[in-house]
């Protein structure tokens, strides 16, 4: 059953399995972890070609049609894993429910989602929506790549190089995927080359570049600044940083996905610990009932009905014309107002020179934005960390908040600090004695 998996999405925490590959945190049953990965290990688990067959009733199912590799000799619990994965797949591909008809046109759309297993384990579904070349009408398929690894950019690429093949034969598509799956996963900054054939155009070599910066390889800003205004990123910062729960609405998967990544980036280095699925599928769109925080991107179509649903309190923000639909009303009281200001300069600075920067260089001046506000709220906690004489830590909550002088940002961090991001950082900090800090 689908149920097994809990749909959820979330900012990657690589820059930490940089610096310790081997440091993975063993799952407990329920847990959701962060997706830790080291370079060299394979970049994809799964392409499969999800398609629409035509049922009884008159309606179209989505149905995977296409599957490399075909994986053989799998042990009884991988075999059920497995099995969970490719049932859960078609939904998140066509999320959008089952009225589809053949057409003669569709703008081909590239979105994401992750899927958590029961153990904490988690995967990344990345997907290129497209319609086949061919006459007359005919129905869009969704080409799938599954992977534990967090980098959009650069399966946005391979994407590509597939639709392009797809364009030709499906048959064109299986050497570069075999080339992709034989290559190492290179670390930040670096290249690796695929050599691929093609017929009529002879071998090609593509080249794929992981960004210097890991922790903002799964993120485009871009997309948020477009569709929202300063003001309102920093009052859905707000609701995020206290684990509220979060409703996003659009039409476009790939606006639904792209801003919902970039909310969660924005957490950075904290990270959203709890329900996170990017496009909600029609058949769970009760996911809205959940008492507990969430951040989930509905197609507007459901907009009535989601509305319709007995929910709690929760922050409902229309990425379409840029405005908060409900709010809890308290959104502007949250963050110091000192702080929000200063965020506030670093966003409009960048409104003003919007033609200047690259994805990059926007990416790096939000998340900075975000990153000083966090250091200036509670990146003293190292210096309230107690270390015993066998290297185990204790977070001293108490000296933490008094040595905070401003009385706005004491009301904020007491708050904070009973968040869950807020607890999970602080564990990892507990276990991680940095040397210089080693004096009991």
């Amino acid at each position: 059953s689908v149920g097994v998996f809990l749909a959820a999405e979330g900012k990657e925490e690589a820059s930490a399995a940089e610096n310790n590959p081997s440091r993975v945190p063993p799952g407990k049953p329920g847990e959701r972890s962060s997706i830790f990965y080291s370079a060299g290990q394979f970049f994809f688990e799964y392409l499969v070609v999800v398609s629409l067959k035509k049922m009884s009733d008159g309606h179209y199912e989505p149905k995977i049609s296409y599957q490399f590799p075909k994986r053989e000799n799998l042990l009884k619990g991988q075999k059920e894993e497995e099995e969970r994965l490719l049932q859960a797949i078609p939904l998140f591909c066509f999320p959008d429910g089952n009225n589809w008809a053949p057409v003669t046109e569709f703008p081909s759309e590239t979105f994401s989602f992750v899927l958590t297993n029961v153990d904490g384990s988690r995967k990344i579904g990345y997907c290129r929506r497209l319609l086949p070349s061919g006459r007359g009408v005919r129905l869009p398929e969704v080409f799938c790549i599954i992977s534990c690894l967090g980098c959009f950019g650069l399966f946005s690429k391979i994407l590509d190089e597939v639709e392009k093949r797809r364009q030709i034969s499906m048959a064109v598509i299986y050497p570069f995927m075999q080339g992709l799956r034989e290559s190492p996963f290179p670390a930040p900054g670096k290249t690796v080359t695929i050599k691929s054939f093609i017929p009529e155009s002879g071998t090609e070599l593509i080249e794929l570049t992981r960004p210097v910066d890991a922790h903002l390889e799964h993120v485009e800003f871009q997309a948020l600044l477009q569709r929202l205004s300063p003001q309102l990123i920093l009052h859905i910062f707000a609701s995020a940083v206290l684990e509220r729960r979060l409703i996003f609405l659009a039409e476009e998967l790939s606006a639904l996905s792209q801003c919902i990544h970039a909310v969660a980036a924005l957490l950075y280095p904290f990270t959203w610990a709890h329900t996170y699925i990017p496009v909600v599928p029609e058949c769970l769109l009760d996911t809205v009932c959940c008492p507990t925080p969430f951040m989930v991107g509905i197609q507007m179509r459901h907009l009535e009905q989601v509305l319709e649903q007995p929910m709690e309190e929760a922050l409902i923000v229309d990425l379409c014309e840029g405005k908060i639909l409900r709010a809890v009303g308290d959104e502007e009281q949250i963050l110091p107002v000192k702080l929000q200001n200063e965020v506030l300069t670093s966003l409009n600075r960048h409104n003003n020179n919007n033609n200047v920067h690259t994805a990059e260089q926007v990416n790096a001046l939000v998340s900075e934005a975000f990153v000083q506000f966090f250091v200036r709220t509670v990146g003293h906690y190292p210096a309230h960390i107690r270390w015993s004489k066998n290297g185990s830590g204790t977070f001293q909550e108490r000296p933490f908040c008094k040595a905070i002088a401003s009385k706005a940002s004491r009301k904020f961090v007491k708050k904070f600090v009973r968040t869950n991001m807020f607890s999970l950082f602080i564990e990892e900090a507990e276990k991680s004695r940095i040397p210089q800090e080693g004096k009991t």
